[in-house]
C-alpha cells in the first residue's frame, strides 16, 4: 500500500482533495454516500464516472446500492480491507481483501458490502455499451462473466489507476476516461477458466491467519500451514489464494510488512526493525517492503512523519 494513498485523515467518504470547487470537473469525484458521487455542481458525464470512497472507521458497517440499469460498476480496492459482499441473498465475497482487488457488478444489481476495516476504493462507473457496441464484432462475447466477478490482487488494474491518485489532487475529465475505457476494454476481453477453486472455509482461513499471526517472525512454511487448515499442501494453497489473494509465502511477507509499518514509526533503526519483523537482513527487508508498498521503508517513515506533523487538511 503507498500512503500517499491513505493518509486522509477523515472518516468516511471524504476527501479534501477530492471536493476542491477550484476542480469541479475533475476526477475522482467524492462519495459522501458508498458508490453516489458528488455532482460537484454539474450533472455527472454520460461517459464513464469515476469516484472515490474512503472509510476509515473500524467499526463494522454496511452499505448498499443497486447498479444503473445502463451501466457496469468496477471497484478497485486502493488499501487492503476486510470485507463481505453480498448480492441477491447469496455471499460473493468474505474475507481480507487485498490492495488492487478488483471487483464488477452488472446492471440492475444490488449489492450489499460489510465493511470490517478502514477501507478505501476507487468507483468506476461504466455505460453497458463499452462492454457491447465498442467492441469488434468478431471480440464481442456474453457479458456474464462481469456479473458478481472478483479478479483478487489485480496487479494491471491497481498500477492502472495510480495516475488517478498519485498527485492527491483531481486529474481532468479526458486522461480520467481514458484509463476508465482501458480498464474497461480488459475487461470485456479477459478469458476466464471454466473451473474455478473454491475458497478456504472461513473458520480454516482464520485459524491459518491467527498463526501467520502469532509466528510471522519465523520462517513458516506450506507444509505448516496446510497442517494448521487441515488440508493437503496442494488444497491449501490454491483455496487459500482463492480466499486472500495471496499465495502463502506472499501472505507471511505482506503481515511482516504491515507489523513492520508500526515499528517505522518509532525511531528503531532500521535493520532492528528488519530483523524485529522475521527478515534476516535489511536488504532483504527493503527489498520486500519496496516490492509491495511501492516505497523503501526510509521512504515510507519520512512521509508517515511528514503527514502526522502537517495534521488535518
Amino acid at each position: 500500500m503507498r500512503d500517499d494513498m491513505h493518509a486522509v485523515p477523515p472518516k468516511h467518504g471524504h476527501h479534501p482533495a477530492l471536493c476542491d470547487n477550484r476542480h469541479p470537473r475533475g476526477y475522482p469525484l467524492e462519495e459522501r454516500s458508498w458508490r453516489r458521487p458528488e455532482q460537484n455542481g454539474a450533472s455527472l458525464a454520460q461517459d464513464i464516472t469515476i469516484s472515490r470512497w474512503l472509510d476509515l472507521r473500524t467499526a463494522s458497517r454496511t452499505e448498499e446500492a443497486v447498479t444503473p440499469d445502463d451501466r457496469y460498476f468496477i471497484g478497485v480496492a486502493l488499501r487492503t480491507t476486510r470485507i463481505k459482499l453480498t448480492g441477491e441473498q447469496r455471499t460473493i465475497f468474505e474475507g481480507v481483501m487485498p490492495e488492487s482487488t478488483l471487483y464488477v457488478s452488472a446492471p440492475s444489481k444490488r449489492l450489499a458490502a460489510r465493511f470490517d476495516a478502514p477501507c478505501d476504493f476507487l468507483h468506476f462507473h461504466v455505460p453497458d455499451s463499452y462492454f457491447t457496441d465498442r467492441l469488434p464484432i468478431a471480440q464481442r462475447r456474453p457479458t456474464q462473466h462481469l456479473n458478481d466477478l472478483i479478479l483478487l490482487r489485480d496487479m494491471f488494474a491497481g498500477q492502472l489507476t495510480r495516475p488517478l491518485l498519485g498527485r492527491g489532487e483531481p486529474v481532468d475529465e479526458p486522461f480520467a476516461r481514458c484509463i476508465g475505457q482501458t480498464l474497461a476494454m480488459r475487461l470485456a476481453r479477459l478469458e476466464f477458466p471454466r473451473t474455478r477453486v473454491g475458497a478456504l472455509a472461513n473458520w480454516r482461513l482464520r485459524r491459518v491467519q491467527d498463526h501467520v499471526k502469532q509466528n510471522f517472525r519465523r520462517s513458516i512454511r506450506l507444509p505448516e500451514l496446510a497442517r494448521v487448515a487441515g488440508l493437503s499442501r496442494m488444497h491449501f494453497a490454491a483455496q487459500f489464494r482463492v480466499a486472500t489473494g495471496y499465495r502463502p509465502h506472499e501472505y507471511l511477507l505482506a503481515q511482516r510488512v504491515e507489523h513492520a509499518k508500526t515499528l517505522l514509526n518509532t525511531e528503531a533503526p532500521l535493520v532492528q526493525i528488519a530483523l524485529a519483523v522475521g527478515f534476516c537482513t535489511q536488504a532483504h527487508f527493503s527489498a520486500v517492503f519496496k516490492e509491495i508498498t511501492g516505497e523503501t521503508p526510509a521512504h515510507w517513515r519520512t512521509r508517515s512523519r511528514s503527514t502526522a506533523a502537517s495534521g488535518p487538511v
